[in-house]
């Protein structure tokens, strides 16, 4: 951390998180301030927060320039926070402010410290011994002279609020006011390790190594479902924590953090920082300021968890690196597995990408040297890979309107029998894809967007899954007024829920989806009971895929195993092919052997086929041949370009008119595919056009691209986003 020191009335360049694209001058405020301070300053009327960048301009008078009001009593951004905002900000062709306002995404960071009620050890015994007063000193005496709040201590001790309370009007506890942003407890690295297999041990060891090492680098931890990839990078994360540095665990969904962070508590004695979006405000400003501290060891998140300031980061593991929600879709667009990458560089961090089934982008990178790779081949313990078999629908006996086949309910009743738990996944939310009048052939459309609007049975409601817009089921078509003609068309989950249900009575059904729940807590608890034994047969969306462990499941069942085949996504063989591995990874994940039945139009498909025999490598290495030889990523750049507007006709004028002013990019060798109407051509009410941009590996694409869009000024309406990297093109 350099220790640049502006005295009173220096001019320093402030950021601000305003989309202001630029620095701003002020004088520095009584006292000084260093670089990289969090400061309040005024811009016009209003007062904004910002960041000391560097030295001022001095390009304006300086008896106009106004005063820094304040530094904020927060630790200051370091360098190698504000070197990878700013290179973030180059590669994803974002204005830096909007960088700054990822990093600065803690509410009430400009506030005073609040005060609040703690409890420790006191110096008194109990007037009489009870064994809920015990179970509460108990908990001091193991924590040695850690303070808690009487919530957390009670719920640590199982008891009532009251006990400590009592306890603190005998002194046994004291009772002290400590700021309310406290460090969070200490992680033990040598507190509950487990015992590792020859392959996890092996691999822990690797990471350990080149932790030691204390410079960057990146490894691809691919271990089949089952095989303890967790157990070996909490391994990495002691290490970095007996080193004195900072860890963060990102995953991919709020829903898995729940029995995470049971299994960190499990491993190191004590809860790790949280940060996505279902801790509370106040915990996220906590966690903010003590990760900038030092105070915080550990941080379990979200994408977003990147940004905060750690102030010794030595660890980034990314955890199911391949899932597609660690894509940024609007505001900045980013992925955080590359960005990952990019804030260990800058670090000289380690990254640890785990994943069953990895993207092409790290396994290209394994082959070509930039990664290691390090491979866990067996289950842990008992525990062996589940059968795989397609169901060829094509000579089921099925009736119209129904989805699970007569041997993939065979093989259900079976798991009933034995007192086994069966999952049926289909990754469609809500009843019903499609609501269609029988009499003139209308499609119920959001009123916003060219989407369908998804009914959803459990809400009563209609829903637009592009802009979430709702409305409530209608009685009679909105087109030629019909009544009692709508019908539902095709399966979601809510609907395989009712055919289950219809299937098997005295089975306990449970639907899995994100869009079922009021809260992360409510769909923790769920899922918590669901891996305890309390339902038979668990239907779910793409939810359940993700890292989830049912002990009691021993059968997969996939109703759509073709749905992620169509279309012309180039990732779509991919993502088939990993989300059907992950899906049939829950299967037989404890003593039993699972099995993992796909019901398929298309059982002689190349994707299925890899499927089913398990050949990866052969997979991943047809995919990158067919990729290379088109030029596409990972061994060709891509860029999206998204034009919205509420006026059509303007949004593809503009778009007619880049296409026509691409010299910037045919100097590079790059092409320009559109302007074509983008899949979904309206949402929210703008009408969308999108333009690809397609160029060589080494081609310099950031810079062309933004001399390209230099050229043309948005009035009114018009929007323009650029996707480096798209991972998706709806």
């Amino acid at each position: 951390m350099t220790a640049e020191f502006f005295h009173e009335g220096d001019l320093v360049a402030v950021l601000t998180t305003q989309p202001i694209d630029r620095f701003l001058d002020y004088k520095a405020p009584e006292g000084g301030c260093h670089l990289g301070a969090f400061v309040e300053v005024p811009l016009g009327p209003r007062k904004v927060i910002g960041v000391v960048w560097g030295a001022g301009s001095g390009d304006f008078d300086y008896a106009k320039v106004r005063r820094v009001m304040r530094v904020l009593d927060v630790a200051p951004m370091r360098d190698e926070m504000r070197t990878f905002l700013s290179r973030a900000a180059d590669y994803t062709l974002t204005p830096l402010a909007a960088m700054l306002r990822l990093g600065t995404r803690a509410p009430g960071l400009g506030d005073s410290q609040a005060m609040r009620k703690v409890y420790r050890l006191g110096t008194k015994e109990p007037d009489r011994v009870t064994a809920a007063r015990t179970k509460v000193l108990e908990v001091l005496r193991d924590y040695g002279g850690l303070s808690f709040t009487c919530k957390e201590l009670a719920d640590m001790a199982g008891v009532g609020t009251s006990v400590v309370k009592g306890l603190a009007k005998m002194g046994c506890v004291r009772e002290e006011d400590a700021p309310r942003d406290t460090p969070y407890p200490a992680l033990d690295p040598d507190y509950g390790g487990k015992e590792l297999s020859a392959d996890q041990a092996a691999g822990a060891e690797a990471l350990r190594t080149a932790l030691r090492s204390e410079g960057y680098g990146t490894t691809l931890l691919k271990g089949v479902t089952g095989s303890g990839k967790t157990e070996v990078y909490l391994e990495a994360v002691a290490e970095c924590l007996r080193m004195g540095r900072q860890a963060l665990v990102l995953l991919p969904e709020i829903a898995l953090s729940g029995e995470f962070i049971n299994r960190v508590e499990a491993r190191f004695g004590m809860k790790p920082a949280e940060w996505h979006s279902g801790v509370t405000v106040t915990e996220r400003r906590r966690c903010w300021r003590m990760v900038g501290q030092g105070d915080a060891q550990l941080v379990v998140g979200a994408r977003s968890a990147l940004f905060l300031p750690y102030q010794n980061l030595g660890l980034i593991v990314v955890d199911e690196e391949h899932d597609t929600s660690y894509k940024q879709e609007d505001g900045v667009l980013y992925n955080a597995r590359d960005m990952a990458v990019l804030r260990a560089a800058i670090n000289g961090a380690q990254v640890v990408l785990a994943s069953a089934t990895p993207s092409l982008e790290s396994w290209a990178n394994v082959e070509a040297g930039k990664y290691q790779r390090l491979e866990l081949t067996s289950r842990f313990g008992e525990a062996v890979m589940p059968k795989m078999a397609a169901i060829d629908m094509r000579s089921e006996d099925l009736p119209g309107g129904k989805w699970v086949s007569p041997t993939l309910k065979r093989a259900i009743q079976q798991r009933l029998e034995k007192g086994e738990q069966s999952l049926i996944f289909l990754n469609r939310r809500g009843y019903a894809p499609i609501t269609l009048c029988r009499a003139c052939g209308h499609q119920i459309g959001c009123d916003n967007c060219d989407a369908r609007m998804v009914e959803h049975r459990f809400l009563k409601r209609l829903m637009c899954h592009q802009c979430g817009e709702t409305k409530p089921m209608p009685t009679v078509c909105p087109h030629c007024e019909a009544e009692d003609r709508l019908s539902a068309v095709g399966p979601g989950v809510e609907r395989m829920g009712e055919e289950v249900t219809a299937l098997f009575p005295e089975a306990r059904v449970a639907v899995l989806s994100s869009d079922l729940y009021g809260s992360a807590r409510a769909m923790k608890a769920h899922i918590e009971e669901i891996a305890q034994g309390g339902t038979d047969i668990i239907i779910g969306t793409q939810l359940v895929a993700k890292g989830h462990n049912f002990p009691l499941l021993t059968l997969v069942g996939v109703i759509d195993a073709d749905l992620g085949l169509q279309g012309s996504d180039l990732r779509a063989a991919e993502r088939t092919f990993q989300l059907m591995r992950q899906v049939a990874g829950r299967a037989g994940r404890a003593e039993k052997q699972g099995e993992a039945l796909l019901q398929t139009y298309q059982p002689e498909h190349a994707v299925i086929r890899a499927i089913l025999a398990g050949d990866e490598e052969a997979f991943w290495a047809a995919e990158a041949a067919e990729r290379k030889a088109a030029g596409v990523p990972p061994y060709g750049r891509m860029a999206g370009i998204i034009l919205s507007s509420p006026n059509v006709q303007e949004v593809f004028d503009l778009g007619t008119e880049m296409a026509r002013r691409d010299a910037p990019l045919r100097r590079i060798g790059a092409q320009v595919f559109g302007p074509a109407p983008a899949p979904i051509a309206r949402v929210r009410g703008r009408h969308r056009v999108r333009l690809l941009v397609k160029a060589d590996k080494t081609a310099p694409l950031q810079q062309a691209l933004a001399q390209w869009a230099g050229q043309f000024r948005l009035k009114g309406e018009l929007r323009m986003a650029i996707d480096i990297d798209p991972q998706s093109f709806y």
